[in-house]
């Protein structure tokens, strides 16, 4: 969705970041935890673990194509467009999470489906405790949800990614309400058809911190539904005030073509209410490759 705001949050490696959060662990604490498992999303294969939900059409109206498997990879394409039409879409994997580390890897490659809006150039996103696909109205442009948005840079100006934007949403920001749409985060520019891997570590309605090639660039918490830019909304969902404590995960279709190669998860959700288990093993996810 589109950028309009800008705020200065100083990057943290995520290694730094878990420290700060919980205490270093010693090695035979951490092995104590390596039970626990990468859930890959997206296998690679096909598009069976996912549900398609496109503005203007039916629930599974995979319109023109637009979300393949190709390659290995997950692709969002617009060839069989004559025109965008804001058909904004948006592929949900099955089931909601509500603790976990997400971990994507993406690149935007081509040029822009024609009458894309200017500011979708290059831009894509990943959504975070997203309503029910099942609940999103026909026309509905974009899912109650929190966004890390996705931004390639033009090859010559800067344009961070790893975002943070808010449809039908609120955050809280340096301990206060956050109702503008968007916030720029502090990451640098990605030009070209680079691959850029983005993770976002959701602790419930608590916190969320969005790290970009291992730099935390946003934090923000308590999420809950409120505001506008989505358009329409079913009243009996879209209930302000709401905390959005849980929630599916989407992947955007916004009018550029973009790569998905990897999009996996490990859930959280078994040391929720256990401090000293969650420590021990975002310590270890501090390491991951």
């Amino acid at each position: 969705m589109m950028s309009s705001s800008l705020k200065s949050i100083k990057s943290i490696p995520v290694v730094l970041l878990l420290i700060l959060i919980f205490s270093c662990q010693t090695k035979n604490s951490i092995d104590e935890e390596k039970s626990g498992q990468w859930i890959q999303l997206f296998n690679g294969q096909d598009l069976d673990d996912w549900t398609i939900k496109i503005a203007k059409h039916e629930l599974n109206e995979n319109f023109a194509n637009t979300f393949r498997v190709e390659d290995g990879m997950m692709k969002v394409r617009y060839d069989g467009y004559e025109a965008f039409d804001q058909q904004y879409g948006h592929i949900y994997f099955k089931q909601p999470f509500s603790y976990y580390l997400l971990n994507v890897e993406y690149r935007f490659v081509g040029e822009q489906a024609p009458e894309g809006e200017g500011w979708a150039l290059r831009n894509s996103g990943a959504m975070l405790h997203c309503q029910d696909p099942k609940t999103i109205l026909k026309d509905q442009d974009f899912p109650i949800s929190i966004e890390g948005q996705f931004l390639g840079g033009d090859g010559t100006n800067e344009r961070t990614t790893s975002n943070l934007c808010t449809p039908g949403t609120h955050v809280v920001l340096d301990g206060e309400l956050f109702t503008p749409h968007c916030l720029n985060s502090t990451s640098q520019t990605y030009h070209g058809e680079q691959w850029v891997t983005a993770q976002f570590l959701v602790l419930g309605d608590s916190i969320v911190y969005h790290i970009l090639e291992g730099d935390t660039v946003i934090k923000y918490s308590k999420p809950t539904i409120g505001g506008g830019n989505v358009n329409p909304s079913d009243p009996a969902v879209k209930i302000d005030g709401t905390p959005l404590k849980s929630g599916f995960i989407a992947l955007q279709s916004e009018s550029h073509p973009i790569d998905f190669r990897k999009v996996e998860l490990f859930d959280l959700e078994s040391y929720k209410g256990n401090k000293e288990k969650l420590k021990k093993v975002l310590a270890r996810l501090g390491t991951k490759d």
